[in-house]
């Protein structure tokens, strides 16, 4: 893996080893080569408090073939790749919580986040939980509570839903062990209030995971604040789904670039509202 961006003295030469970045990253310059988790994390970390407090940052991580697709046979592992599940863990492993849709987590097979022996320092020295809460966004609560998410969490995973959610189902998913956060008024939930209740919950460095239309939502209602966007390199035809799907937005939404890392052809960006 190499640094492409920002461009530095280290990614326009061969860097030695113990060099350190413009992003802090000990010897993460040009030279082609396997990073270390401790370098992923210092690439990937979440802004620093704030007037002495943390403000909630929603980051969404997402991978897009060359010709857009999200997914192939449904699923997105068959276009990622070692280098991307490796940043795939580290961003996990920074989060408090990990935000996806009631599909995605169907169709994935998702499972709890796990702890990890390389983060757990860290993760105790910022007050973190030992390893990130699963917050599922679901307006019908039609889960399968026999799902390891329900049955074997480290931390209790939560579902996000509407205040309109059949109460039959709110009940179920209690007794699953799951606690229920509404965050909207009807039967679906507002991503604004969804990450001001994330927030009151001690959840400010969050992940979204997906689907696309999780992020559609995310991006429409603006509360998305950066995205990490893995470039795959293949070409799937088809007719599978973009990483954001909905109704367009009346003016589209710019970020700026701050990263990218590339490995083995893929690209690893990372892009920040302007």
């Amino acid at each position: 893996m190499r640094r492409l961006f920002p461009v530095t003295e280290e990614t326009v030469s061969e860097a030695p080893r113990g060099a350190v970045d413009a992003g802090g990253s000990p010897g993460a310059g040009a030279v082609d080569r396997e990073w270390s988790l401790e370098e992923l994390a210092a690439a990937y970390a979440y802004p620093e408090r704030t007037n002495g407090r943390r403000e909630a940052w929603l980051r969404a991580n997402m991978v897009s073939t060359l010709d857009g697709a999200a997914q192939h046979d449904g699923r997105s592992q068959p276009i990622s790749s070692a280098s991307d599940m490796r940043i795939f863990g580290t961003l996990r492993a920074l989060a408090d919580v990990v935000l996806v849709g009631a599909e995605t987590v169907r169709q994935e097979g998702y499972r709890p986040a796990r702890a990890r022996a390389e983060f757990a320092a860290a993760r105790e020295a910022a007050g973190q939980t030992e390893a990130a809460a699963i917050a599922i966004v679901s307006a019908s609560l039609e889960l399968d509570y026999s799902l390891p998410l329900f049955t074997s969490p480290l931390v209790p995973t939560l579902i996000l839903t509407g205040a309109a959610a059949a109460p039959d189902r709110v009940a179920a998913a209690e007794k699953a062990g799951a606690r229920v956060v509404v965050a909207g008024d009807g039967m679906g939930v507002d991503p604004a209030r969804a990450v001001q209740a994330l927030a009151g919950l001690g959840h400010t460095r969050l992940l979204a995971e997906g689907g696309p239309r999780l992020l559609g939502q995310l991006v429409a209602a603006g509360v998305l604040d950066e995205l990490c966007l893995t470039i795959s390199p293949m070409l799937t035809v088809g007719d599978a789904q973009r990483i954001s799907g909905g109704p367009a937005v009346p003016v589209p939404r710019h970020f700026e670039l701050v990263s990218l890392l590339e490995d083995s052809g893929f690209l690893f960006s990372r892009y920040r509202r302007s």
